[in-house]
């Protein structure tokens, strides 16, 4: 807990991705004024975390150089052709020892707004396993209690955080944000959708 009693929330954007599909870095795609990744972050600073951190993998070089990274630490996966979970794990070793919990959010879904977060945050209650229930299904962020951290880490591949909702589906808070799932980039056709959107 932080020193006011309120919880020590971590949020952790993913943008580790290979952007195979895409055929080059989704994350330097230009959105508004900056970048995917930076239109993310922008996100993630304004939800206010006690500790933000960013996982990058594929073109990292090139994503550290045209990012703005200020105030967010930022952790490489060497291994992120091994999927998200690869990211979550290697971000745990990073997240602060007094974290009561995490939030996860995409670097590719830029209608998520820190609105979104903090209806997440107000609705989890205590649950250890947090989802936004959109209009049309489940959706990310997601938030997680210390006491999955364990659970997260050991998770594989691309789909882990989903099987970990269904395992703990007893445990999980459903939390309803109004509108559809917030779309995702992975394709060119999908980021032509969202800037027509």
């Amino acid at each position: 807990m932080s020193a006011g009693g309120e919880p020590f929330v971590a949020g952790l954007v993913l943008a580790a991705g290979g952007s195979k599909r895409l055929g080059r870095p989704k994350q330097l795609l230009r959105y508004g004024t900056s970048t995917l990744l930076g239109h993310a972050l922008d996100t993630a600073r304004a939800c206010g975390f006690d500790q933000t951190l960013c996982v990058v993998g594929g073109n990292a070089s090139d994503v550290r150089a045209e990012v703005d990274f200020a105030g967010v630490e930022v952790v490489e996966n060497r291994h992120f052709g091994e999927g998200c979970s690869s990211s979550i794990a290697a971000a745990l070793e990073a997240v602060d020892a007094r974290a009561d919990l995490l939030v996860l959010m995409l670097a590719d879904q830029p209608g998520v707004t820190a609105d979104t977060v903090a209806a997440l945050l107000a609705g989890r209650g205590h649950a250890p396993l947090a989802v936004c229930a959109y209009d049309d299904g489940r959706g990310h962020p997601l938030a997680f209690a210390r006491s999955m951290f364990e659970a997260l880490s050991n998770l594989h591949g691309d789909k882990g955080v989903w099987k970990l909702l269904d395992r703990f589906a007893d445990q999980a808070a459903d939390v309803a944000v109004a509108g559809p799932i917030p779309r995702d980039v992975d394709t060119w056709e999908d980021y032509k959708a969202l800037l027509a959107s």
